[in-house]
């Protein structure tokens, strides 16, 4: 259960509120690419326009070097939730100066304004006191609806929680509800699935999955450093030689936790990687000295769609190979629309690759829960704390 006070705790009617939201969204040609992050604000933005409250949001965008860069302006954030929402959203290109509080003093309950990229100042990921309270002047409350970003500690999402009262805002509270209680008490058979190139950035969560889960899935490019701590020979594939060690231990903590652990039985292999390259597949013993392998084969596929289908809660963060390339999709691809189809199952899909995978194939509305925060639902996961959650009013 949620440890924190939510924004239902709060009397927000009549006050000015600032809300840490995370529209740090991609954009393409001055538009916004991808709405998702936008929609996930919705329903915590709805609740404090209905109740009364003089919403002030504010967000980061890419990643500016602490000073005004038109390129990640959040205005064309502005104009796709003035749509989404159905009202007017007020936009000023500024943060904590003059402009920015006139702007909030000309405010009537329920209106919404929206502050310019709070990176484009340099108080911001320094989390800098002076520049906390310069934001918390603006507002008699704050919300962090950010959990894509609460693995940060920046004044926008701890700094100001120590000088305004602080609540959590409706998705970061269910982020966190959610991914906690899979790993606390989760329906089982419970099968999680781990993509990605690197088992260096995931060793914490494989390490927490080994005493949750009843099967673990490791694909992608993690995989091969598993399957040289195994004796396996391949070839060209990535391999982190520092974590070989390490995925020796995994292994074994894998077979005395009485963990199903399924690596990849063939592989989809190049020379290079590349959208006209000369594929072939090849048992994970063959694979040739001079090829890497790039996605998992059709046998391994077949192997994790069994084990997916027997789920009654799956977990998924990252890609089984290079997906965004014709010649190597076919195993997210396959991984997508397994879970996609169970459906008895709680679906969780963690952030990142594995959501524009889910995107890309059409299958983003037949899992139970997208999170929004690719980086912040791993530090969860692995049981570290997030900055931006403990710095809120407990409950």
């Amino acid at each position: 259960m949620f440890s924190k006070k939510t924004v239902k705790n709060a009397d927000v009617n009549g006050k000015r509120v600032l809300v840490r939201v995370d529209f740090n969204v991609p954009l393409s040609e001055g538009s916004v690419a991808d709405d998702t992050r936008v929609r996930a604000a919705l329903p915590t933005l709805r609740y404090l326009v209905d109740h009364g409250a003089r919403v002030i949001i504010m967000s980061h965008l890419g990643r500016p070097q602490g000073e005004p860069d038109p390129q990640y302006s959040l205005r064309p954030v502005r104009r796709v939730l003035q749509r989404l929402l159905g009202r007017n959203v007020m936009f000023v290109d500024d943060i904590v100066g003059r402009e920015a509080h006139e702007a909030v003093e000309r405010m009537v309950d329920g209106e919404i304004l929206m502050l310019e990229n709070v990176r484009f100042h340099p108080g911001e990921k320094a989390n800098d006191a002076e520049f906390a309270d310069a934001l918390a002047s603006l507002a008699d409350l704050y919300v962090n609806d950010a959990f894509g970003a609460a693995h940060r500690a920046h004044a926008s999402t701890t700094g100001i929680a120590e000088c305004l009262p602080a609540y959590a805002g409706l998705l970061l509270a269910r982020e966190v509800d959610t991914l906690s209680g899979m790993l606390l008490e989760p329906d089982r058979p419970f099968v999680a699935i781990l993509g990605g190139s690197k088992v260096s950035d995931k060793f914490g969560v494989i390490d927490r999955l080994l005493d949750s889960a009843d099967v673990l899935i490791i694909g992608g490019g993690m995989c091969f450093t598993l399957l040289v701590a195994k004796g396996v020979n391949v070839g060209r594939s990535l391999v982190e030689e520092e974590w070989i060690e390490p995925a020796k231990e995994m292994l074994e903590k894998a077979a005395g936790n009485g963990v199903e652990l399924l690596l990849p039985v063939d592989f989809v292999v190049a020379e290079d990687m590349a959208e006209d390259a000369d594929t072939s597949i090849v048992g994970r013993e063959e694979i040739p000295a001079e090829m890497m392998g790039l996605d998992i084969g059709p046998t391994s596929s077949e192997l994790f769609k069994e084990a997916i289908a027997r789920a009654r809660t799956i977990f998924w963060n990252g890609p089984m190979g290079v997906f965004e390339m014709e010649p190597f999709e076919a195993g997210t691809r396959a991984v997508a629309s397994a879970i996609a189809r169970n459906s008895r199952a709680v679906s969780v899909v963690g952030g990142g690759d594995s959501v524009s995978a889910l995107k890309e194939f059409g299958l983003e509305e037949r899992v139970t829960f997208v999170s929004t925060g690719g980086g912040a639902s791993m530090k969860l996961l692995e049981g570290s704390t997030l900055p931006g959650v403990d710095a809120l009013q407990d409950s």
